[in-house]
């Protein structure tokens, strides 16, 4: 009996030992967990306000608004040419000259036959008025007057057109002849191009038609002008849809070219159609987009808690935040793809 009550005792001693091991062992493995958890780097931005615009974008090539291909009205050689390209020029300037010789000795032929004409007819007049002379003479006399009248007409004006003229002010953007060319009726000689205001085309897609209104504003970058903003706004839209294409042409006007646009450049083109003020805002490298949905990892605390969050417009380097965060909260912009929920984290500073 005496025996089997210390044997008792014995395994309730070593319980207890096997207990109280177990237990310290539990301590030092909860301590070691909490100090092997990592501690991830991350940047961070606040949320802030400020104006954010939705737009339409594509890419065009522009244009001049006024073009003209200047012709030779008459027959002949190419006396002088008065301007070259790139000069600008005047709306009735002459810009080259053609030999005109001959043309002066048509006009003199024509003024000679018609002064005799004239005289004829004047004198046939009077004679009518008299009674004198029978109808159809006087008639005939006043025909023969007015036609070689016309015919003289006729030689004035190709004298005049042997000095070539621009039809629009703009700039020489190019020469097809040169001094000493023969030219005939309607050949190409320049082509005057109206800088002010270059244009752009596009062709919307339908389902844009009721955003996109005249006077709205544009943005306008060239490749060949890196760094520079130009200002627009259209011009015009077609009221009809391409039945082919499913568009409708948007005609832009650049209304600040700052002397660097020409035509022929490949632009790319934002029609700012909605502005909204004083709206919350974050750097669009802080979304995560996963299955249609948004979120953030917001820091609490040195924790990143994930957030999620509904997005409006989208801007450059900034999304709009309609719900989900407060102003000034804190989201991560970078390392965020190696939290989870409740992760600790350092805040670095960007250098």
């Amino acid at each position: 009996m005496t025996f089997t009550r210390n044997l008792l005792s014995l395994a309730l001693l070593l319980g207890a030992l096997f207990t109280l091991q177990a237990c310290s062992s539990n301590g030092n493995t909860e301590d070691n967990t909490e100090d092997d958890i990592p501690i991830i780097p991350v940047e961070v931005s606040s949320v802030s306000r400020g104006d954010i615009s939705a737009y339409y974008s594509n890419t065009a090539t522009l244009d001049a608004e006024q073009e003209a291909t200047v012709v030779s009205k008459v027959r002949g050689i190419i006396e002088t040419l008065h301007v070259e390209e790139g000069d600008r020029v005047q709306a009735g300037q002459v810009i080259a000259k053609i030999e005109d010789d001959q043309y002066q000795i048509e006009v003199n032929r024509a003024k000679a036959t018609l002064d005799r004409l004239e005289s004829e007819y004047q004198r046939n007049k009077s004679l009518f008025e008299r009674e004198l002379i029978a109808a159809e003479v006087y008639q005939n006399a006043k025909f023969e007057y007015e036609s070689q009248k016309a015919t003289y007409d006729l030689a004035v004006l190709n004298l005049e057109h042997t000095s070539v003229r621009s039809p629009i002010s703009g700039v020489i953007s190019m020469r097809y002849v040169k001094s000493g060319n023969m030219v005939t009726i309607d050949q190409q000689l320049y082509r005057v191009s109206d800088f002010s205001p270059l244009q752009a085309i596009l062709h919307v897609p339908e389902h844009e038609m009721s955003k996109i209104k005249k006077d709205q504003r544009v943005e306008l970058r060239a490749d060949a002008i890196p760094g520079e903003t130009f200002v627009g706004h259209v011009e015009r839209t077609s009221p009809v849809v391409d039945s082919e294409t499913g568009t409708f042409k948007v005609t832009i006007y650049v209304d600040e070219t700052q002397g660097q646009l020409r035509p022929g450049m490949f632009a790319r083109v934002k029609i700012v159609y909605d502005t909204r003020q004083n709206t919350r805002m974050i750097p669009k490298s802080a979304v995560i987009s996963e299955d249609l949905s948004n979120s953030v990892f917001v820091i609490r605390d040195s924790l990143a808690f994930k957030k999620s969050i509904q997005t409006g417009y989208t801007n450059g380097s900034n999304v709009e935040v309609i719900g989900g965060l407060d102003d000034g909260e804190m989201v991560v912009t970078i390392g965020q793809t190696s939290l989870q929920d409740s992760s600790r984290v350092s805040v670095i500073d960007r250098i």
